[in-house]
């Protein structure tokens, strides 16, 4: 799962364990830092330190309170919920299976161990807690129903996602706005054909619908079909003359189709209505330097440099624009800086 939904769904359950982390907001009943003697612990004891942040502490009283017999209420799902805050998911996923067997009902340990189960890269497996929890309570939180939606993604459920990710939103699930945002997610996991799919019924159902055929020309520009993408980027263009981001796609379709005045016009509009956006600049340095103009081209990508220091495509078409115009020492710089940037991002294994 790319990145930025690992961190959306470590979110979410983080508002998840708010429940369990977060009830106990009374001072600590006589804890002291770095106690570890086994006086006369409590659950309650237990949530308090988790709700201060003393993680390892409230793991150590929890242990403690599951070796005895029988086990106290609430315990096993509050180490799940300490084992997923710290980022061990085996081993939360196994306390939230205890939990569940413990109570059946138990709402919030049902969900999170769907959600834990996913993260694992086990969306088949995490369906059923997912839909269970979903059944019981059908409002109760609206990030269960994102996780379960991508489930569904992962196992070609495309129509159950859909109906997953209209319920977050309120929408109806056959209506069109629950087609574009089902599509607009699948594409977000690369799912192109479904993401388009989804589009197209949206168009169907509301021909004017804003974005749709923004969407279609993205499905067609990441599939590298240009002219598909450009027709339909145009025809948005049609129907949403404002929108930054549909000109910086647009942009970026007629450079690689090599339709170089077109690019600059796009993403000259795309600066003007996005300025905060660093892409527009960096396809605008890339366009200028195909039209052998690299003066131009230093003033957008320096810009673009100074908005994301750490973007390495940045770097690399702004030494080439150093370079084109005799700036011999910085555009050495900005090359290794490439080099320095991607070692970061990508650190080789240790011994290699």
């Amino acid at each position: 799962m790319p990145s930025s939904f690992m961190k959306f769904v470590l979110a979410s359950a983080f508002l998840l364990a708010g429940g369990a982390l977060a009830r106990a907001q009374a001072p600590e009943p006589g804890i002291a830092l770095g106690d570890t003697t086994a006086q006369k612990w409590t659950f309650e004891d237990a949530q308090a330190l988790a709700a201060k942040g003393r993680l390892d502490q409230a793991m150590t009283v929890l242990n403690q309170l599951a070796a005895q017999t029988p086990e106290p209420a609430g315990v096993e799902r509050l180490r799940g919920m300490i084992f997923y805050q710290k980022d061990q998911l085996p081993q939360a996923a196994e306390a939230f299976s205890k939990a569940i067997a413990q109570d059946a009902n138990d709402r919030e340990a049902t969900e999170m161990e769907g959600v834990s189960l996913f993260r694992l890269g086990r969306p088949k497996d995490a369906l059923p807690f997912l839909e269970k929890a979903h059944a019981a309570v059908e409002k109760a939180n609206v990030d269960p129903q994102y996780v379960l939606g991508l489930c569904y993604s992962d196992v070609a459920r495309y129509d159950d996602a859909r109906r997953a990710f209209a319920a977050q939103y309120e929408f109806a699930p056959d209506s069109a706005e629950a087609y574009l945002l089902a599509g607009r997610l699948f594409l977000r996991r690369e799912l192109r054909d479904p993401a388009s799919a989804q589009a197209q019924k949206a168009l169907e159902l509301n021909p004017r619908l804003p974005l749709a055929h923004q969407l279609l020309g993205e499905a067609a520009l990441a599939r590298g079909d240009l002219s598909d993408a450009i027709r339909e980027l145009e025809a948005e263009r049609a129907l949403n003359p404002l929108n930054g981001e549909l000109y910086d796609r647009l942009g970026d379709a007629y450079l690689r189709s090599g339709d170089y005045e077109r690019a600059q016009k796009a993403l000259n509009r795309a600066v003007l209505l996005e300025p905060g956006a660093t892409g527009p600049y960096i396809l605008l340095g890339q366009t200028f330097l195909e039209l052998k103009d690299p003066i131009q081209a230093l003033h957008y990508l320096s810009r673009a440099v100074k908005m994301d220091p750490s973007n390495y495509i940045a770097h690399n078409l702004l030494g080439q624009a150093y370079k084109a115009t005799g700036q011999l020492a910085e555009a050495n710089r900005e090359f290794k800086l490439v080099v320095e940037i991607q070692h970061r991002d990508n650190p080789k294994p240790a011994g290699k």
